[in-house]
């Protein structure tokens, strides 16, 4: 009986409890959007073109053999640095040493014949004052001297020739630079003409850039050009001196170059990112490129204005280190929603973030 006087009380209360009235729930509107804001700038703005080339040496002579000989010694290789007039090898001397002590003597020869000859017409000369020989056997005589002299200045010529053969058995670099190639090897005969090395210099190089035909009327000798590579830590500028348009069928690109000194980590072959200054707009009005977002309507800015922003179609131009030339639709100075702008509409509600 007391169980059953429990459960009808139990019941009861909870028919109460549910037929009494509700709390009344808090009517909220649309979160407000969290953002941060920038200010419209006016600056200069750049007007730029990019591309990517390559570095070329402005000089990378193939070194040859300028005498026949063996190879004796090969004293660079791939890859190393040489000065201008440093030996990058040496050939056998034995051939060349043969022919200048034969040059020497022959030159000996004739320098003792033109010497006796010499001594001779001075006799000459005197004994024709005194009338003891015909004017014709001394016109004879200056003949045969005038000869040995010619002799004397050949023998004279194949002494020096002879010579600097000697010399040119040390195969020498003729610039400062790199070894490219190393053709010849220590034990292998050469030949007058035989590639032997290829150095390039590296102290003065040339960036070719190509570019589009399209941008042939815009590109013009003396324009300013930025030059970076990833070999170098260095960021250099040089002027546009050639515009070479590229060879090949149905190919209208031509290639821009660009001279330069070598700071010292630039090095030929290496990849070069060129960027060309077409000029420049001054008190330009630009923002973040955040700011700037695509809707229906076209592209947009969001001017925040007290807790609300207005959608504002603008006009976009060049965009540099992270900002974006605005042309029309915004004034400098105006407040506008940078990171978070993405995910407004127009009067949405904003909370700036700092």
């Amino acid at each position: 009986m007391n169980k059953n006087y429990l459960a009808v009380a139990l019941l009861s209360a909870l028919v109460l409890a549910a037929c009494g009235k509700k709390p009344e729930e808090k009517k909220t509107g649309p979160m407000a959007t969290p953002v941060t804001v920038a200010q419209a700038a006016a600056r200069t703005v750049e007007l730029l073109e990019e591309t990517v080339g390559s570095l070329e040496s402005l000089a990378d002579p193939q070194i040859s053999a300028e005498v026949q000989g063996k190879v004796l010694q090969v004293l660079a290789v791939a890859g190393s640095e040489v000065k201008a007039g440093q030996a990058l090898a040496v050939l056998d001397t034995q051939d060349v040493s043969l022919v200048r002590q034969a040059a020497q003597a022959e030159f000996r020869r004739v320098e003792v014949l033109s010497a006796n000859q010499a001594r001779n017409l001075e006799r000459l000369k005197q004994l024709r004052e005194k009338n003891f020989i015909s004017q014709a056997a001394l016109d004879d005589a200056i003949a045969q001297a005038s000869a040995t002299q010619d002799q004397l200045a050949a023998a004279r010529a194949q002494l020096g020739l002879a010579e600097r053969n000697v010399g040119k058995t040390n195969v020498i670099s003729p610039v400062d630079g790199r070894v490219e190639k190393q053709i010849v090897s220590p034990g292998q005969f050469v030949k007058v003409g035989d590639p032997l090395f290829q150095v390039v210099t590296t102290k003065k190089l040339r960036a070719r850039l190509p570019f589009p035909e399209n941008m042939a009327d815009v590109l013009k000798r003396g324009m300013v050009v930025r030059l970076s590579s990833p070999v170098a830590p260095d960021k250099l500028a040089g002027k546009i001196e050639e515009i070479r348009p590229m060879a090949g069928s149905g190919n209208r690109a031509f290639d821009i170059f660009v001279t330069f000194d070598n700071p010292g980590a630039w090095k030929p072959g290496a990849t070069v990112n060129g960027t060309v200054v077409l000029g420049e707009h001054r008190n330009a009005v630009v923002v973040p490129e955040q700011s700037v977002v695509l809707r229906p309507a076209g592209k947009v800015v969001y001017v925040v204005q007290g807790g609300k922003v207005a959608q504002r179609v603008v006009q976009v131009g060049a965009k540099q280190d992270g900002m974006v030339e605005i042309l029309g639709g915004l004034s400098a100075g105006e407040s506008v929603a940078a990171d978070g702008a993405g995910y407004l509409t127009d009067q949405a509600s904003v909370t700036v973030s700092k």
